[in-house]
């Protein structure tokens, strides 16, 4: 059964076709595996019943019977949505996000709830309201955030794929931590109808697999244009699995980001594992060029403004008028509010709000949210520009490996730093793979990733999965 655990998507499609599993089974091992070990992980703030998750799919899809777990901020229709904040306890979602309805068009079971940091607000899980989530590499670290429920539960075998959302690198920070693939498409490729919004212009929903062919199988069930959402680019359904030969494309360029790389303060065991994973590259077939981009040295102050500012107009909903929590300690309307506000939101949360309203206010508006503006065209100029002599750029994804609870409780700006080089494709809206590419050793998960061109998923996943084909870090698995 350890096997079934942690066997990949196309691998339980086979079994299924074949006839030597159902769906039902698959279903019952997953649901086992939750009660077994997500005492110790917290990884899911709830699971379905089982008659639920069944009645709610279709038999037929590329993702057929094969169960998967969506943080708590993406819709699901009749079920609990809190994006793990008090302020939402209790409230029932009445419709399903874009992404959650075409995953049961396909087929796919969708088995609960992961944690997250409250509203997608943290880099380690921390932030949640209810729990926090463990690493299943090691249990006294963070499993990175805010997707750090969707990320654990993938990596320790209880799920083969899961949703998260990344925003600033919240699907690619706790993937690189929890040694799976995670991916971020170009913006607009996926749909946010029916995602809880933290910051629009940023917000992406993002894919957890143990293996680069699951991601882009994923990503081909969800992907594409939705009239819900105007935001989403004109495309036709894809089959991102298509070109995944085990081949790097003809005349690959990779271009190693060496301020990245080799910026103040990364820790060395990263460093040596990405050079190693660059050789890799190079030894299959892939030019390397050595690239500087200055621009990406503002992308952590420019996603903490603009992230913040969005964050300070999206939450304001949240008031105690229309749904989730209202304070009862309030005598007039304006107490209602600020009191609603206060009792449900984290401190996390009011720190980004209280921040966002500050850059947008008069006065610092002009010295902060437009100059922040300004940098990030700048920044997306600076990836087009790149993207005219390299296939795709490589970078780390994080500067250190998973860290300790409660590390950074002291220092919350190393915290907020945790999105140093994950944040620049989200302001660029440029696709973005975490890979896993080696341990620390203390065992902890290293990973890289590979950024690519505007809708350039498919060379993205070609490279990541040739480069997988030769390296044995995705058959390796944590033992709770």
């Amino acid at each position: 059964m350890n096997t079934l655990s942690f066997a990949s998507i196309k691998e339980l499609r086979a079994l299924l076709e074949k006839k030597e599993l159902t769906a039902e089974q698959l279903l019952d091992h997953c649901i086992a595996q939750f009660k077994e070990k997500d005492g110790i992980l917290g990884s899911a703030l709830e699971v379905f019943d089982k008659e639920s998750i069944l009645k709610a799919r279709k038999e037929q899809g590329i993702l057929a019977g094969i169960p998967g777990i969506l943080k708590d901020n993406i819709a699901q229709e009749n079920r609990t949505l809190t994006c793990a904040s008090k302020i939402l306890e209790g409230f029932e979602s009445t419709f399903d996000a874009t992404a959650s309805s075409r995953l049961k068009e396909e087929g796919a079971l969708l088995i609960g709830r992961a944690n997250c940091d409250e509203f997608a607000m943290g880099s380690s899980t921390e932030t949640s309201a209810y729990q926090k989530t463990k690493n299943p590499w090691d249990t006294s670290c963070v499993p990175g955030g805010s997707s750090g429920g969707s990320a654990a539960a993938v990596a320790a075998g209880l799920v083969p794929w899961a949703l998260g959302t990344d925003t600033g690198g919240s699907v690619r920070q706790p993937a690189a931590f929890c040694g799976i693939v995670g991916s971020k498409p170009t913006y607009g490729l996926i749909s946010r109808y029916g995602l809880v919004a933290y910051g629009s212009s940023l917000d992406q929903v993002g894919i957890f697999t143990r293996t680069v062919y699951d991601n882009a199988l994923v990503m081909s069930a969800i992907a594409g244009t939705d009239s819900h959402d105007s935001s989403t680019i004109a495309s036709t359904k894809t089959d991102f699995t298509r070109m995944l030969d085990g081949k790097l494309p003809e005349n690959c360029t990779i271009g190693i980001i060496e301020n990245a790389l080799y910026a103040e303060g990364m820790d060395p065991e990263i460093v040596a594992a990405l050079e190693q994973a660059i050789s890799v590259l190079e030894k299959a077939g892939a030019t390397i060029k050595k690239i500087k981009m200055p621009v990406l040295d503002y992308s952590a102050a420019v996603y903490f403004i603009v992230s913040r500012a969005e964050a300070a107009s999206n939450l304001a909903r949240f008031d105690g008028v229309r749904y989730g929590l209202r304070s009862k300690n309030a005598k007039t309307l304006e107490q209602m509010y600020s009191n609603t506000r206060n009792e449900g939101f984290g401190s996390e949360v009011k720190k980004r709000i209280i921040i966002g309203n500050y850059v947008l206010s008069a006065g610092h508006a002009d010295a902060y949210y437009k100059k922040a503006r300004i940098v990030q065209s700048m920044m997306r100029q600076g990836f087009i520009e790149q993207f005219k002599d390299c296939t795709l750029l490589l970078m780390p994804t994080h500067p250190a490996p998973a860290f300790k609870f409660g590390a950074f409780d002291v220092d919350k700006l190393q915290m907020d730093l945790q999105d140093y080089f994950t944040c620049a494709m989200n302001l660029s809206g440029n696709p973005a793979i975490s890979v896993p590419c080696g341990f620390t050793k203390n065992n902890l998960p290293i990973g890289f990733q590979l950024v690519g061109p505007h809708k350039g998923e498919e060379v993205m996943f070609k490279v990541a999965h040739a480069y997988e084909q030769k390296t044995p870090w995705h058959k390796m698995h944590p033992q709770l």
